[in-house]
This record gives C-alpha cells, sequence and structure tokens, in this order.
C-alpha cells in the first residue's frame, strides 16, 4: 500500500532539478554553497533523503538533504505563503530524524549528534509579497511567555526576478530556475495555447535551463500541468 501511495505523489519542476534530475546533486551543492558563508568543501557526499509528505499532501514540492552536519529542508511556493510552515516543517523534521538516527542510538546514555536543522522556502508566486520574512513556530502559541522551550524558524525567500535578491547571484542554476517560472506565469496569464510548450521553447533559446529543458521537455510540461492543478486545487 505505501509504495501505491509513494507513487501517486507528484513532483513539480522545482523537485525534479533539485532531487530527481541527474544535475540534482550538482544543483544541491551550488544551493547549499548560496546560503551559507563555508562552501562545501569539495567531494562532500550529499544524504538525500524523504519522508511522508507533511508538507504538501500529494504533491511533492520540497526537498531535503543531510551535508556538511546540516539538514537542509528546501521548499517552493507558487501560490500565497502557508504561515503554518513552521508547524509542518516541525512534523517533518521529526520523521527526518527518525530516518537518519538508529533507534538503538536513541536510548544511549551518550548525547547523540544530530544534524543541525534548516528550513527554507523560496517563494515565485504571483502575489506580493517581502524580500526575505521569517516565520516562526512560537508565533503560533498560545502563551506567549517568555523564551519558548521549541522554537524552529523557517526563512521565507522571495525568488522572483523583480526582487534581485542576492541569492539568485550566488546560484545560477536558482536564477534560471526563477526566470523560467517567471516566463511560464507569462504564458499561462497570455491565455495562449500551449503555454508550456512555448515557454520551454523560449527559456531554451535564450539559454535558460537549456539543457534540462531540451533532455526533459515533454516531462517538465506534465509536471507543469500537474502543478497547475495542484494551486488551483489549494486555492479553492
Amino acid at each position: 500500500m505505501a509504495g501505491k501511495e509513494n507513487r501517486e505523489i507528484k513532483n513539480s519542476v522545482f523537485v525534479d532539478l533539485f532531487y530527481e534530475d541527474e544535475s540534482a546533486e550538482a544543483n544541491e551543492i551550488a544551493l547549499f554553497n548560496a546560503i551559507h558563508d563555508e562552501p562545501l568543501p569539495e567531494g562532500t557526499k550529499i544524504r538525500r533523503f524523504r519522508v511522508d509528505n507533511t508538507i504538501y499532501m500529494n504533491f511533492q514540492n520540497d526537498i531535503s538533504f543531510d551535508a556538511g552536519g546540516k539538514v537542509i529542508v528546501f521548499g517552493e511556493h507558487q501560490s500565497t505563503i502557508n504561515e503554518n510552515m513552521p508547524l509542518r516543517s516541525l512534523l517533518y523534521i521529526g520523521r527526518a530524524y527518525e530516518r537518519l538516527v538508529p533507534p538503538r542510538s536513541r536510548y544511549k546514555k551518550k548525547i547523540v549528534s544530530l544534524p543541525t536543522p534548516e528550513f527554507y522556502t523560496f517563494y515565485n508566486g504571483k502575489e506580493k509579497w517581502e524580500k526575505e520574512k521569517e516565520l516562526r513556530l512560537s508565533d503560533a502559541y498560545i502563551v506567549k511567555d517568555g523564551e519558548p522551550s521549541l522554537e524552529l524558524k523557517v526563512k521565507v525567500i522571495n525568488i522572483r526576478p523583480e526582487e534581485h535578491h542576492e541569492i539568485l547571484e550566488k546560484c545560477q542554476v536558482l536564477k534560471e530556475y526563477s526566470q523560467f517560472m517567471e516566463i511560464v506565469q507569462n504564458y499561462q496569464i497570455s491565455g495562449e495555447e500551449e503555454p508550456y510548450k512555448k515557454a520551454i521553447k523560449e527559456c531554451i533559446e535564450k539559454g535558460i535551463l537549456a539543457d534540462y529543458l531540451m533532455r526533459k521537455g515533454s516531462e517538465v510540461v506534465n509536471m507543469l500541468l500537474d502543478e497547475y492543478d495542484y494551486e488551483t486545487d489549494i486555492e479553492v
């Protein structure tokens, strides 16, 4: 049953580009280096993993990996930002640690070392949003009394090209992905027939994710159709 459910979970273009594609590991390293002052040493092993879909239900729109002593969780939003992302991320990291820490280790007397978690959400929707904002789990607490015993922060980064967030200059593949999604959205708004095929053609001509789109053009069209259906569903 679990295998059947996993097959029904659909990936976004973001997940395919940064998790599934043959270029995914290099893209993940580029993302990691863009958000940290110290780049990963050459040859660092990337351990990718997935947990039950606590963040996006039956649509896979997040990636997570373990590298350099850290667990990095990236998500993407194309609709309105969900203010409950810290809560969802809390559930996510709990299940991630269940995967990463062997059962026997949890009951040892000595402290068990854990990779440090970091949470990021990339926003490239049509609505106006801040260039960067931090969402905190403690903002949801009923009683706000001093320093919370449990805190979790999610950094939301607006990657729309017009926002000129510095991360786009540090990570070329994320910059091109942002440009690609903007072109896709423009064709959606135009009402033209086959907007996704036209967006892909334009991007290839402009050298935006050209290699990726030439290899996986038809798959990307299907992923974009699934994304559109998903975004429509959650807006209803």
